[in-house]
């Protein structure tokens, strides 16, 4: 038998004391102070929207996506930007040197003063460093590479990712300094890294996007001072990550004019609108089996419309071939989109193009009808600040709002009748 004792680590202990982490201590809830609560804006306007209006004292970020999407990029821009106003920023870079730290950063913008670079990936030389600065953020890029001297399991590891997000996190809620970590996922999450510390965490944020695109979606799957599925638009250029302000001209701005087989739906993202058009090709099916593919929305959901639409509308969809794409590469999860989808699919089945001013929105249920969706008025005000005139959107729905000045809408209780309207 032999004794252990689990004392706390050096490093983080010496870092609590000299920024002043007292330890916690029972007190009535009704008594515990909020002074210095109040959030931070990075003024990256897409980036505090996502976070929830900025940054909060003590968070923990995760930001996770693909190599190469721009986690880093954006990470060391909102480090400029914070700097920039004031605040100490220490950015932890175990991928690149200092040197190739301080040559991107001029590609993105002038280099601050009040932005502190260390380029390290032991634990207990980053406590010690943040214990000197003293900084208000960190940003720690990225967690795989970082390892504590107290496990002997290779850097990267769960064991060292857990280990490591534990320490900055128990540092965060002690010192408030909001910590970012920045993590690489694959597109079936196989390295082991930021799906394993999410529960850690106070906020996560996922990168999505296709190479071959030049917009990125920022979005919020877990956010513990904010809206969840809150997203954010930026397009990737020379000069870094640009914020998009109206991502629903910038998604309809290459639309074909009088094109069978696409349709415009307002898509609601957390509290944003989107319009986004979705595009259907049906062709004859040249092999025994005809093809489902979907790019942007959920096969199961395809297949669900297809036999809707085989069963109740008529449509003889089982020799064709259906492949549906979401223009911009933005991917909708919302039921919202059935409609549109729909309408879309018919479109290019009869080879008649739809309405270029009409939009559609609602969910279609088995037996053919269209349920009522939620927010219909947000929706629609967008709409008419994009010069949409007509909406086809469930009757539910239309009974409950008022159109807005411009907007003609066209209620509609099943899919039959969606699809004999004049406007289709």
């Amino acid at each position: 038998m032999v004794e252990e004792r689990e004392e706390p680590e050096p490093h983080l202990a010496d870092a609590l004391q000299r920024l002043g982490g007292l330890p916690s201590r029972p007190m009535p809830l009704c008594e515990i102070p909020l002074d210095g609560m109040e959030r931070t804006p990075i003024r990256i306007g897409e980036l505090d929207r996502v976070l929830g209006g900025g940054l909060v004292a003590g968070g923990v970020v995760l930001i996770g996506g693909d190599p190469g999407i721009g986690k880093s990029t954006l990470m060391l821009q909102a480090a400029q930007r914070l700097a920039k106003s004031g605040h100490k920023v220490l950015y932890i870079t175990g991928e690149e040197s200092a040197a190739q730290t301080r040559l991107r950063a001029e590609r993105l913008g002038k280099s601050e003063p009040q932005l502190m670079v260390m380029a390290e990936t032991s634990l207990g030389l980053l406590l010690e460093a943040v214990g000197e600065v003293a900084p208000a953020m960190i940003v720690v890029d990225s967690i795989q590479t970082m390892y504590a001297e107290t496990l002997e399991s290779a850097p990267g590891s769960i064991a060292q990712v857990r280990e490591v997000a534990a320490s900055f996190m128990r540092l965060a809620k002690k010192t408030g300094i909001t910590v970012f970590l920045v993590g690489h996922v694959t597109k079936s999450g196989a390295i082991a890294g930021p799906r394993v510390i999410e529960h850690l965490v106070d906020t996560v944020l996922y990168f999505e996007g296709e190479g071959s695109h030049a917009y990125r979606i920022l979005r919020a799957v877990k956010n513990r001072f904010g809206a969840t599925n809150e997203i954010g638009v930026f397009e990737m250029r020379g000069e870094g990550l640009i914020e998009v302000e109206n991502p629903s001209a910038l998604f309809l701005s290459e639309r074909a004019d009088a094109a069978a087989g696409t349709a415009v739906v307002p898509c609601l993202e957390g509290s944003r609108p989107i319009l986004v058009e979705v595009q259907a090709l049906v062709s004859p099916t040249n092999y025994g089996m005809p093809q489902r593919a979907a790019q942007g929305i959920d096969r199961g959901r395809l297949a669900l419309l297809i036999a809707v639409l085989e069963r109740k509308v008529g449509l003889a969809l089982g020799t064709s071939d259906v492949f549906i794409n979401v223009a911009g590469g933005l991917r909708i999860t919302e039921p919202a989109a059935d409609l549109a989808l729909a309408a879309a699919i018919a479109s290019s089945y009869r080879d008649e193009p739809l309405d270029h001013a009409t939009l559609y929105f609602g969910e279609i249920g088995l037996a053919g009808e269209v349920r009522a969706v939620s927010h219909p008025d947000v929706r629609l005000a967008e709409g008419v600040k994009l010069g949409f005139s007509h909406c086809v959107l469930p009757q539910t729905n239309a009974k409950r709002i008022k159109p807005p000045k411009g907007m003609k809408i066209i209620p509609v209780k099943n899919l039959a009748q969606a699809l004999k309207v004049d406007k289709l």
